[in-house]
C-alpha cells in the first residue's frame, strides 16, 4: 500500500525563520503519521527567483501539485489567511480534494459565529463535522477521533 500524499499549503516559506523552524515541524508530523507531503518551497527551490517567468513556473508547479495530491493540509493562520493559500485551497475544494485545516492564530477572522474563519473555507469540509477536519494543535493532528487520522489510514 502506498502512502496518501498531503499537499501542504502554507505561508511559512517567505520566512527563512519560518522555513527552518516551523515547516520541518509539520511536514515530520505528518510524514510520521503516514502521509508523503508535497511541499511546495522545497519542491521549487532549485527555481531561480531571479529569473524572468518564474513565478508562473512556480504557480504552475504547485498546480501540477495539487492535482497529484490525494488532499490538502492547509495552514491558515493570519487575518486573512495567506493569498496563495486561499487560492490553494479553492482549487483543492473545487478538485474535490479532502481538505484538512490548521490553524492556531487566535485572532478573530470569521463573519460568522460558527466557524473561526470565513465560511467559504468550510465548503471542503462536512457542515455537521468540520471540527473534526480543523486543528490549533500540531498534538492534535494524530488524534484518532478526528479526520485526517482516519483519512491517512483507510485504503484507497
Amino acid at each position: 500500500m502506498t502512502n496518501k500524499t498531503l499537499y501542504l499549503a502554507s505561508p511559512y516559506g517567505f520566512s527563512e525563520h519560518w522555513r527552518k523552524k516551523l515547516l520541518p515541524e509539520f511536514v515530520s508530523k505528518l510524514e510520521v503519521m503516514g502521509a508523503s507531503v508535497l511541499e511546495p518551497f522545497d519542491r521549487n527551490s532549485h527555481i531561480d527567483i531571479t529569473s524572468p517567468g518564474w513565478a508562473n513556473k512556480v504557480a504552475n508547479s504547485n498546480l501540477n501539485d495539487l492535482r497529484q495530491a490525494d488532499g490538502l493540509f492547509a495552514i491558515v493562520n493570519g487575518t486573512p489567511p495567506d493569498e496563495g493559500v486561499m487560492v490553494e485551497l479553492g482549487v483543492a475544494i473545487a478538485l474535490g480534494k479532502p481538505i484538512f485545516l490548521f490553524r492556531d492564530d487566535f485572532r478573530k477572522c470569521t463573519d460568522s459565529d460558527e466557524y473561526p474563519l470565513n465560511l467559504m473555507i468550510f465548503l471542503g469540509v462536512p457542515s455537521d463535522s468540520w471540527n473534526d477536519y480543523y486543528y490549533s494543535s500540531l498534538n492534535d493532528l494524530d488524534c484518532k477521533k478526528k479526520a485526517i487520522y482516519k483519512w491517512l489510514i483507510e485504503k484507497s
